[in-house]
């Protein structure tokens, strides 16, 4: 009878009756009242923002394939047809049986609710729509406070919420706010919405719902705990069969059917998805995606709104990352430094696409993980800057030596640019860039290098002798070495410049005494490879906002950073390290560019490398501290290490990572020599006037030839050949010469000793070192690096 009521009064009489059943006593004057209360009940405000609730947001691979998802609710929103048509009708029969007839208010529901009310009870009586208001508010306060407001057991609250549900009847159909409540309501056990619930419980969509399951959800909403089918299940299948008995009386289902649903186990397949990036294979490349949003300000105001907004919005975030990319790097670094290892030393290895800088891969030998004291745990991106999660870097060693051929080659010099400096030299008079004279420098070659060597830029980068690259950085200035870096996109992974009153630039910048990370390396390594066009690392690509139907499009941020010539003519020096000198054996079948890095003592080691169209860093070390924890006299695995070089770890994972990760890549070749920068031959003109009165004959070109006739022909030149007890991996055959230092064709005094340098064969997965040419000493200084 007073459903009849509803119906045949206008909205305002009935809103008044209403207000006046909830806030008055039942006494004469009712209906004075009433129409007072109803116009100003009609006066309140009435506009409520409906937005799409809170959702799960998605983290892409470039395949589209989901790496991550990371929300405060588990929510995944689907329209109506999506949803079985018995969970719909469970949960009318049960919340609203009236749902369909009445005007967003159902008056016998709420007159019985106002005699609880008058007895300090406002719970009970609430419409589908109610519900839905009160819902829409919580999840649309902004503050705790609001939340707290939205909750509150008032009959303010009420009234607020009886205004708004009169509105929107007005403006949103039935099936409309049906959708909206299934999509918002809290199903328990952190599962939010009907889509999100059925997998959570039974492992299906919501348009997979039979109807004992469809039941057994539609009676958790009301006490989610307490109806809890994984919690409680006597309780949640007790209220299962009461919302089956409401359907028969609502006429959704018959007895039959009821009795049948009631026959059936709860049948549950529990399951949650992953959130967050613990559990996703590629944690550190989505805890750098998750960084990237909320450091940057163009996702919101402050860090709070942009973690908010990620965690919300259900968005769709495409990324750059190669899975078999990803997965080939992984495999590499684990193989090499395990995760576990009890030496605690990481491996990190980043790839990056020359040309628009997109984030192939990024992976390190560590579990993603809080607690730093849990052996082979971390949630430190030792791939990165301190900006995006990572560390204050790691000085790279003789991976810096490019930069200084990229600023000779900018300035003229040519491939034969030569200095006679012999195994230990000193450097006077370098300048930093506010016009400050450093002091003196003396460095010395590490191996087997003897003095009196002469080496032009193909040699000297060959074997990467630390002496030759100290006088060309002297010849091209240190400061404008500095900028060539700046240029190159290469900086400080703590964010210091390398030229401030705290940081200030060294003689040894040219051997990597910096600490930057592999992603700024691999980076700017990228720039050679793609003609000299330097990109900023990009991981994102698109972001798809699903509460605003926004799609956020992240195009590639290129400049042309130095001239291509001068890129072309880094990679054709960097290709000569593969042919007897510090990368031999570490080739992967199709044209590569590369050089080694090891820091003074063996602290870190690094290897980088590119093809046209790939390029990639490692990094290997101890995170506590490299200087403090070096890489001597190791175990790592079940390998045991003297002393690990660029060549030694880093090299063979890289060789690994490349060689999978550009098997669907074309092979493509880098640009020849260009021919400004002179001839290509590996010798060094002949020294001056002085030098040659004492020159009878150059080395011989033994490579290749057995031992004996190597010596027989060196001792027949007038040299004393020395050969070397350490092997090296070579395309050369086993036994047969490697190479030799100084380098064919280099002129030397009769009686000078050649050092001779046997092939191991096809290469080998441990190396003693590198080929000489590196090193450095240079008393005091942790800074300083060897230079292989």
């Amino acid at each position: 009878m007073l459903q009849k009521i509803g119906q045949l009064l206008g909205v305002g009489i009935v809103a008044g009756v209403l207000v006046a059943a909830l806030a008055l006593p039942a006494i004469g004057g009712l209906g004075i009242t009433a129409r007072n209360v109803a116009t100003g009940f009609l006066n309140m405000p009435s506009e409520l923002e409906t937005p799409p609730p809170p959702q799960r947001s998605v983290i892409l691979d470039r395949d589209g394939e989901v790496i991550a998802e990371i929300y405060d609710q588990n929510r995944e929103l689907v329209k109506l047809d999506d949803m079985a048509p018995v969970m719909r009708e469970a949960i009318i029969a049960m919340e609203d049986s009236h749902f369909y007839e009445h005007g967003g208010i159902d008056i016998g529901g709420t007159f019985r609710a106002a005699i609880r009310t008058l007895s300090g009870d406002v719970e009970g009586g609430s419409s589908l729509t109610q519900q839905y208001v009160k819902n829409v508010l919580v999840e649309s306060a902004d503050t705790q406070a609001e939340q707290e407001e939205a909750r509150e057991t008032t009959l303010g609250r009420k009234i607020r919420e009886l205004r708004y549900a009169v509105a929107l009847e007005q403006r949103m159909t039935k099936d409309e706010i049906l959708e909206g409540y299934l999509n918002i309501a809290y199903f328990g056990d952190g599962a939010y919405g009907a889509e999100s619930a059925a997998k959570h419980f039974f492992g299906v969509n919501a348009d997979e719902l039979n109807l004992a399951q469809a039941a057994t959800l539609a009676g958790t909403v009301r006490y989610p705990y307490l109806y809890n089918p994984r919690l409680n299940p006597e309780d949640a299948t007790a209220r299962r069969n009461v919302v089956l008995d409401r359907m028969v009386e609502t006429g959704y289902i018959t007895q039959a059917e009821a009795d049948e649903a009631k026959a059936t186990e709860l049948d549950l397949d529990v399951s949650n998805p992953s959130n967050g990036c613990m559990p996703s294979k590629m944690p550190f490349f989505c805890d750098y995606v998750v960084q990237e949003i909320e450091q940057n300000e163009r996702y919101g105001e402050n860090e709070t709104e942009r973690a908010r907004w990620l965690r919300t919005a259900g968005l769709r975030i495409h990324t750059t990352v190669d899975s078999d990319m990803q997965e080939a790097a992984q495999d590499a670094v684990d193989k090499w430094v395990p995760r576990r290892n009890e030496s605690r030393k990481v491996a990190a290895e980043v790839l990056v696409e020359p040309g628009t800088g997109e984030i192939r891969a990024m992976a390190q030998s560590r579990n993603y993980g809080p607690d730093e004291a849990n052996l082979g745990e971390t949630s430190i991106n030792f791939t990165t800057d301190m900006n995006h999660g990572g560390s204050t870097g790691f000085q790279a060693g003789s991976t810096f030596k490019p930069i200084t051929l990229a600023a000779a080659l900018d300035q003229g010099m040519g491939f034969g640019t030569s200095y006679s400096s012999g195994n230990t030299t000193t450097i006077t008079g370098q300048r930093n860039c506010n016009g400050g004279v450093l002091a003196d420098w003396t460095l010395s070659n590490a191996g087997d290098t003897k003095g009196g060597s002469s080496h032009n830029m193909i040699s000297g980068t060959k074997g990467s002798v630390n002496t030759y690259f100290a006088h060309l950085q002297a010849d091209v200035g240190l400061c404008d070495v500095i900028k060539m870096a700046e240029r190159l996109g290469i900086h400080r992974a703590d964010g210091e410049s390398f030229d401030n009153e705290r940081t200030q630039a060294n003689n040894s910048f040219t051997l990597g005494s910096e600490e930057v990370s592999p992603l700024t390396m691999a980076n700017a390594y990228a720039a050679f490879a793609s003609g000299g066009k330097l990109c900023k690392p990009q991981a994102i690509t698109s972001i798809e906002d699903r509460q605003s139907g926004e799609t956020i499009e992240i195009k590639p941020d290129c400049e042309q950073a130095i001239d291509k010539d001068v890129a072309a003519g880094v990679s054709y020096l960097l290709q000569q390290t593969f042919n007897g000198g510090t990368t031999t054996g570490l080739d992967i079948g199709r044209p590569a560019a590369a050089k080694t890095g090891t820091t003074d003592g063996s602290a870190s080691a690094w290897f980088a490398g590119y093809t046209p169209n790939l390029a990639g860093t490692v990094f290997v070390g101890d995170p506590r501290g490299p200087q403090n924890y070096p890489l001597r006299n190791v175990t790592i695995g079940d390998r045991y290490y003297g002393e690990v070089f660029g060549a030694t770890i880093p090299g063979p994972i890289w060789q690994e990572t490349m060689s999978r990760a550009t098997q669907e890549l074309p092979a493509e070749s880098f640009p020849p020599a260009p021919s400004q920068f002179g001839g290509t031959s590996q010798s060094p003109p002949r020294p001056n006037a002085d030098e040659a009165a004492n020159i009878e004959g150059g080395v011989p070109d033994v490579v290749g030839l057995p031992e004996a006739e190597a010596v027989s022909a060196l001792e027949d030149a007038g040299f004393e050949p020395n050969v070397s007890s350490a092997r090296v991996p070579s395309g050369e055959a086993e036994g047969t010469v490697a190479a030799v230092n100084p380098d064919p064709g280099s002129e030397l005094p009769q009686g000078a000793t050649v050092n001779v340098f046997l092939s191991a064969g096809g290469g080998s997965e441990e190396r003693s070192g590198d080929l000489p040419g590196g090193g450095l000493f240079a008393p005091g200084r942790l800074e300083d690096v060897d230079g292989d």
